[in-house]
């Protein structure tokens, strides 16, 4: 198990009756995973205020007594904040987020800790949010950083600005993408990449504060397991010289209360009661990530020729420059009985459901953890961000899926999901994910990694110092 200087404290199993503070990113891969550590604390006995920006915003109705939630932002135009389609620019919208919410939120934060019975225990907020951490120092609240992606990610964000001073980034040219990095396996220069929309400066100042936030607080918390990820772990604990605790997965100790922003169409668990055991594929490219028609039209003509049961999510924006998503002709005749099509899905049932054999991802780092953790293998399809990473980790280090690369084509689609569900490298593929789904399980039980984590986490927070 890999140490870290948050070992060297004993674990607690009671928050008593302190408060502990929340600020997620208003997107919904970042929500999850917030909400879920907030049902863990909660659970350990802390009282629990969520910050939240007044778009995007969780249901408090979904949570149990005990949560305060406070919108920051009102009447803060947002518009140009929730990026979409493919030439969206994240980093940009990123930096947009906490330009135009710290004011708001330093409001919001001075008028909660002017109401709260004693100072809260901490700040627990997105690595993101490098501008709310700045406001919680100012006004004396001790901050921890949640890290919603994987720890292979802040690995390679920690690492960008030395291949910026090598020349390697941003690419001078497209032979170089292939190349290996010696000092990041199995990443490629390709893989680091992040966006082809963003403007390099803007990049690196956005990964630039998503590593300060580490460095800056007073412990960063990851949504993975030591079995996982042991020596990427090592490396950001090297890194950045604070406690780091690998809790995930989160989905896994949570209450399990849903907190999505979209509406999940529970009819697909009753279809897929009626599927073969590991016989369907489920294809989701995740909250953000979208294509164009020419795309949607190859995927559904690979699904349909692949002969293979399957349970697609499309959602009603899911093709950019398009208010509706058309399939083609002749695609419904052609799968009926043998396919089903929805705009959402609940992906953790979906994931665990026996018929499910196979996951086509973005490999968004929920999704990825959440198909490992379900003993599921994956056919990668990366967008944007840290999906390429994962996406190679997949292929490369698990060896539980793989990467379908190039220009969607009907028949290159069909061949990659035949050999994923019906040929020996697929069943290869699945021993391997069984094993890691079996690591995960027990990670997360007494006396596991992750479990022991929680309560050296929960430590961590009572013990810290409030200058307020």
């Amino acid at each position: 198990m890999v140490a870290s200087a948050a070992e060297k404290a004993p674990a607690t199993s009671s928050g008593g009756n302190r408060r502990v503070l929340l600020f997620p990113l208003p997107f919904q891969g970042h929500l999850n995973p917030m909400l879920q550590l907030a049902d863990v604390l909660h659970a350990r006995g802390l009282r629990v205020t969520v910050f939240h920006a007044a778009f995007n915003a969780p249901d408090p109705a979904c949570r149990p007594a005990g949560y305060r939630f406070v919108p920051v932002g009102a009447g803060v135009p947002t518009a140009d904040l929730v990026p979409t389609g493919s030439n969206a620019d994240f980093a940009g919208a990123l930096l947009g987020i906490n330009e135009r919410l710290q004011g708001p939120f330093q409001d919001s934060l001075r008028e909660a800790l002017e109401d709260e019975e004693g100072a809260p225990a901490c700040l627990v907020l997105d690595s993101n949010l490098r501008g709310m951490q700045v406001v919680a120092d100012r006004l004396g609240v001790p901050t921890l950083v949640l890290r919603t992606g994987g720890a292979a990610c802040l690995v390679a964000y920690m690492a960008f600005p030395a291949l910026c001073d090598k020349g390697l980034l941003p690419p001078q040219d497209h032979s170089q993408l292939n190349m290996p990095l010696d000092d990041l396996p199995p990443l490629r220069l390709q893989d680091m990449v992040f966006s082809t929309t963003t403007p390099h400066e803007t990049m690196t100042t956005c990964l630039e504060r998503i590593v300060e936030s580490a460095k800056c607080s007073s412990g960063v918390i990851l949504n993975t397991f030591n079995d996982l990820e042991d020596v990427e772990l090592q490396k950001i604990i090297d890194g950045v010289r604070v406690p780091v605790y690998a809790i995930g997965p989160l989905y896994k100790i949570s209450s399990g209360a849903q907190s999505s922003l979209l509406s999940p169409d529970q009819t697909c668990l009753h279809w897929l009661d009626k599927q073969e055991a590991r016989s369907v594929l489920f294809v989701s490219f995740g909250s953000l990530a979208s294509m164009d028609q020419e795309e949607l039209v190859e995927t559904a003509w690979g699904l349909a020729h692949s002969r293979m049961p399957f349970l697609w999510v499309i959602r009603p924006d899911a093709v950019h420059g398009s208010g509706k998503v058309g399939l083609p002709d002749g695609f419904e005749e052609e799968t009926q009985g043998r396919g089903m099509v929805v705009s959402w899905a609940p992906q953790q049932d979906v994931l665990g459901h026996q018929a499910v054999g196979g996951f086509w991802t973005h490999n968004g780092w929920n999704s990825t953890l959440e198909s490992i953790c379900e003993g599921v293998p994956m056919i990668c399809r990366p967008h944007f961000a840290d999906q390429m990473i994962n996406a190679r980790y997949v292929e490369e280090v698990w060896k539980v899926g793989f990467e379908l690369e190039g220009k969607l084509e009907r028949g290159n689609i069909e061949r990659g999901i035949r050999k994923f569900l019906c040929e020996e490298e697929g069943g290869e593929m699945r021993r391997r994910a069984s094993d890691l789904k079996n690591k995960a399980t027990r990670c997360i039980k007494k006396g596991g990694s992750s479990q022991n984590m929680v309560g050296l986490l929960v430590n961590c927070i009572m013990s810290l110092p409030s200058s307020i």
